[in-house]
């Protein structure tokens, strides 16, 4: 691959370990992140440790749709060859986004899906789309009007296994559409990173008894580094398997559903 890959949340745990490895590789990547100056620091680190690496910063903050577009419409054509859709949040409470939609859904879901809409035409017809998904998609069903979550139907995990299994619906129009991209969905597992602190009294108690037993960031984000590398699309990357999609999420009507009614949210060409 020749061009840039963006990593969205190359701040957080996975972000940072994909791009030192992406680095470590010779691939230059764009950092997509919300807070610069942690994104400077994370650069600084690495590029310690892999002196030769080309990593490039830039602001996005995915919970903005505004962000977005200001974000995607500075890409050159042609720049970009990959785009890792990484970046995710576990909301403790029930907090609106600026443009009115449930903070959780605006960043894990409305965000990446707009940011992967504008971004098709600087991309080139084959490039590599992989979207990070969750285990915690199969404990849910999805309907258009989950979308839009009110604060009463709001809960920190139901809330976030929705918003992915969207992104996992989207995933798979977004390859029926466009069969030329390759298109894959990475499942890190459970990783122990800032995100399964949810903001409870008994956090402290997990830290010491479950963490241990969580993937290492490292470890989580190789299903996604293989999809990254992967000549086909439309894969299912968990562990160190890569299978098909799991067959419990194969329903072209919902996902033609989820899209229509996304895109009466979310204008691409405004």
């Amino acid at each position: 691959m020749n061009g840039r890959i963006i990593v969205t949340g190359a701040t957080g745990s996975m972000g940072a370990a994909a791009v030192e490895y992406l680095a470590a590789e010779g691939r230059p990547v764009l950092m997509a992140c919300r807070n610069l100056a942690k994104a400077g620091a994370v650069r600084a680190d690495i590029l310690s440790r892999v002196p030769e690496a080309d990593l490039e910063i830039r602001q996005l903050d995915l919970a903005s749709l505004s962000s977005v577009r200001a974000f995607a419409q500075a890409i050159e054509p042609g720049s970009v060859v990959a785009l890792f859709n990484n970046a995710g949040v576990i909301s403790k409470g029930y907090h609106p986004s600026e443009d009115g939609f449930e903070n959780t859904f605006a960043v894990n879901y409305f965000g990446p899906w707009l940011l992967t809409r504008l971004l098709l035409t600087k991309l080139p017809t084959d490039a590599r789309i992989v979207n990070m998904v969750s285990l915690t998609c199969g404990f849910v069903s999805l309907r258009e009007s989950m979308l839009e979550p009110r604060e009463r139907d709001f809960s920190q995990l139901g809330t976030y296994a929705r918003a992915k299994r969207a992104l996992l619906s989207f995933s798979l129009e977004l390859a029926r559409r466009y069969p030329d991209l390759r298109v894959n969905l990475a499942d890190p597992g459970i990783v122990a990173s800032d995100m399964i602190d949810l903001g409870h009294w008994y956090d402290p108690l997990a830290d010491v008894l479950f963490k241990p037993l969580c993937k290492t960031p490292k470890a989580g984000v190789q299903p996604a580094l293989r999809a990254l590398a992967a000549a086909e699309g439309n894969r299912y990357y968990v562990g160190k398997k890569c299978r098909e999609i799991p067959r419990r999420y194969i329903d072209p009507a919902l996902d033609a559903r989820i899209w229509a009614a996304t895109e009466q949210l979310i204008s691409v060409s405004a």
